[in-house]
């Protein structure tokens, strides 16, 4: 028996009239839908008459659910992959039963939809590329002191994920860490009550000083490419800019003597370097 097929199914974010007719051919055609929360998508399904077996896909059945969907699609079976919203992978573990399944050498293929982070970005009103997508932050402890510490310096649009309760603490973090920034506080995109405030840090501080309900994306303003940025206290922005507008080390060169000499996450200081490299070519 042939191998079968892993499809990637991207489904609505909010207002169900935006799923693909691919996408709705392609559940219509599969043997099984695995879906992050079942019940979330039966609604969907039946919205448009979709009746095919389903079954959950989640962070805590991964490790046993995981190895059932391999198989099934080792011995022939066509499985369509969906989360709760947008694109699966994002921000869930579908990366890891895509990783499973390429790494058996079957096939994967994408059925591309909705994203949250491309919508809120689009509509931002900041730059578009490059910009970095980060996720949710770590929700407490040291590892989210160091999540805004090792980022702060991207010189880029940055994208998050936040839960509506830790929107204010997370705000208060980006203004401590990153300091005010412009910034475009999506919220419950393509529902009844979508918003997309835009302003500083401290504007949307105020903004949504009453707490807030529904699905959020962040989209924050890169840190400035200066040596006065409060970040760069060693100098080292300045130092790797002269580097790369004398043409004096490619990138790599460039972001090994930077990393050598003052200890700076060696992502942040490539992905600075590239920025760079496109400004003095």
């Amino acid at each position: 028996m042939s191998s079968g097929i892993l499809y990637v199914v991207a489904t609505p974010i909010g207002n169900l009239a935006d799923i693909s007719l691919r996408a709705l051919d392609t559940l219509r055609s599969v043997d099984l839908i695995a879906a992050e929360d079942t019940r979330h998508s039966r609604k969907l399904l039946a919205h448009y008459d979709i009746h095919k077996p389903l079954i959950s896909y989640h962070s805590q059945n991964m490790k046993t659910r995981g190895p059932q969907l391999l198989q099934k699609i080792h011995s022939g079976g066509r499985v369509a992959l969906v989360t709760d919203a947008g694109t699966p992978g994002i921000s869930d573990p579908g990366s890891l039963l895509v990783q499973q399944i390429l790494a058996m050498g079957l096939e994967v293929v994408s059925i591309p939809g909705p994203a949250a982070l491309i919508a809120a970005l689009a509509v931002s009103g900041l730059p578009t590329q490059p910009f970095a997508f980060l996720g949710f932050p770590p929700s407490r402890g040291a590892g989210r002191t160091r999540f805004f510490h090792y980022y702060a310096a991207l010189p880029m649009t940055v994208i998050l994920y936040e839960a509506p309760q830790r929107l204010l603490r997370t705000l208060g973090d980006l203004l401590k860490f990153w300091n005010n920034r412009p910034i475009a506080v999506a919220r419950e995109l393509t529902k009844r009550y979508e918003e997309v405030y835009r302003g500083t840090i401290v504007d949307a501080q105020a903004h949504f000083s009453e707490g807030v309900k529904g699905e959020i994306t962040l989209v924050i303003a890169g840190a400035e490419l200066d040596a006065g940025n409060t970040k760069d206290t060693d100098g080292w922005i300045g130092e790797l800019e002269a580097l790369m507008k004398d043409g004096a080390a490619t990138v790599k060169e460039a972001t090994a003597r930077i990393v050598a000499k003052y200890g700076v996450a060696r992502r942040t200081v490539y992905q600075t370097a590239l920025l760079l490299k496109k400004k003095y070519r």
